[in-house]
């Protein structure tokens, strides 16, 4: 159980990464004009007007641009983060448990 509740948070992880470059592809390709306000000089730069635009517009950024698929990869980057704190903590907890019996 332990050993499936930490790859279940390594997969949620990945996919949070993954539905976050996703967001940055369909901007960038989808909506160039958008994409111009968010691209920096560096990548780190990048990286963090994009977290800025995905967390503190509201309503949120694809509800903004009315992108279906966007709002997809959206919701599975919110929801996969989530997911992989819970199962972390899961995992803590079944290793506590297991010790402390």
């Amino acid at each position: 159980l332990y050993l499936a509740l930490l790859a279940a948070v390594v997969v949620c992880f990945v996919l949070y990464y993954f539905a976050q470059y996703r967001m940055a592809c369909r901007l960038r390709d989808q909506h160039p004009r958008q994409w111009q306000i968010i691209a920096g000089s560096n990548l780190f730069s990048t990286w963090l007007r994009l977290q800025r635009a995905l967390r503190g517009t509201r309503p949120p950024l694809p509800q903004l641009l009315e992108d279906a698929e966007l709002g997809r990869w959206y919701r599975i980057w919110r929801g996969s983060l989530w997911l992989a704190w819970i199962g972390l903590l899961a995992a803590l907890a079944v290793q506590w448990l297991a010790t402390h019996r």
